[in-house]
């Protein structure tokens, strides 16, 4: 009688399913083009398009004046407003065409000259001018009215000096600055926009698939099919959640090389230490997506609920917005957001150099939150399949 084969150990068996199982869901993943395009194009175009689309910097703002002065000085005004091309500027006769345009949406900013604002300016009496700036966009009307206030202070200095004697001294009081600005010395928004971007993409992409694909295998009946096997629940989860988190490495990668050579996002930290922080933060969106998955029934409604999810994280992650101008009563709420924390890496990274130590708080916060939604994904998981 020959001797039995020796039957293969727990730890043997647990590796050789979830190896299994993690190759069922690649050739899965693989055979599907569209999916494979939402997986690892989509977030490269995303990023893309929406890095040049998110651009904060002030450089050109549609203009209309109205001149009712139509002196050398209002015009020497104007000639010197629209000298850089900030300001595009486009004349009008009255108030009421100024105010149109400001409604239309057709002009940003309308300065209005009055009658007298030469003989002021020539008797060195204060002359005023309107300035009207369209408001319902506070980023672009703060930074036009800075630009016009720094032009006619500005100015109003010209103006003085020149009225002095020939061989004068002009005494005007001021204070010098020699500022220095680090990090993003050109300040263009994009370097800043780009890292909050690509952790956003990385967010959707890996919990509404993730959900997707837990509420497809309901429908098609394959979800069934694995419960009768002799599969453990946290074998099942693991195997399901592992391609994704690579897929999300990828994409990772990816938004890294379209950052630095599209948009010139330098990276300037460690890129180990980055992809470290990157894999912390795909256990909490893919622990997020396990749970949406684990309440839909449908695919329809872990879209749905992924993205009722997902527009919140996007609005309170500081993306846009600095956490610090938020409501006191909001701001507590962004302490349950991953892609916060997430972003505030990056940015320290990428931007500034940090290393461990520089982020030790952000990423710490960002590992219980990840423990946190993969251990209620883990829990919900076993009662679904109970």
């Amino acid at each position: 009688m020959s001797p039995r084969a020796p039957s293969p150990s727990f730890g043997a068996s647990f590796v050789t399913t979830l190896l299994a199982l993690i190759r069922k869901e690649f050739l899965q993943a693989f055979r599907d083009k569209r999916m494979m395009a939402v997986v690892l194009g989509i977030p490269v175009l995303q990023l893309t398009i929406l890095g040049f689309a998110a651009n904060l910097e002030f450089n050109h703002a549609d203009t209309v004046v109205l001149d009712d002065d139509r002196s050398t000085e209002s015009r020497a005004f104007l000639d010197g407003l629209s000298a850089d091309k900030t300001f595009t500027l486009r004349y009008v006769r009255t108030i009421d065409e100024a105010s149109e345009a400001l409604r239309a949406n057709t002009a940003t900013v309308a300065v209005v000259i009055p009658r007298g604002y030469g003989r002021d300016v020539a008797s060195a009496v204060p002359a005023s001018v309107q300035v009207l700036v369209d408001g319902s966009d506070p980023v672009r009307g703060v930074a036009a009215s800075a630009a016009i206030e720094q032009y006619a202070a500005l100015a109003s200095i010209r103006t003085q000096v020149a009225r002095l004697p020939p061989g004068a001294v002009a005494s005007i009081a001021r204070v010098s600055l020699e500022p220095r600005l680090l990090y993003n010395p050109s300040l263009k928004s994009r370097i800043f926009i780009v890292p909050g971007t690509g952790a956003s993409i990385l967010l959707i992409v890996t919990a509404i698939i993730t959900a997707m694909g837990l509420a497809r295998e309901r429908e098609v009946g394959t979800m069934e099919q694995l419960l009768v096997t002799p599969i453990r629940p946290i074998v099942l989860m693991i195997g399901k959640t592992v391609p994704y988190a690579i897929f999300g490495l990828i994409d990772q990668a990816l938004i890294l090389v379209v950052g630095n050579f599209v948009f010139d996002v330098p990276m300037r930290g460690s890129i180990p230490l980055l992809f470290c922080a990157a894999l912390v933060y795909l256990v909490g969106t893919l622990g997020l997506g396990l749970v949406v998955g684990t309440l839909a029934r449908t695919q329809q409604q872990a879209l749905m609920g992924a993205f009722f999810i997902i527009i919140p994280c996007f609005l309170l992650s500081g993306m846009m917005t600095p956490i610090e101008a938020m409501p006191d009563w909001v701001q507590p709420i962004t302490w349950l957001n991953p892609v916060r924390y997430y972003i505030e890496i990056l940015r320290s990274i990428l931007l500034r150099g940090a290393g461990l130590a520089d982020i030790a708080q952000p990423l710490g916060r960002l590992a219980l939150i990840a423990v946190t939604l993969m251990s209620i994904a883990v829990v919900r998981f076993r009662r679904t399949l109970a």
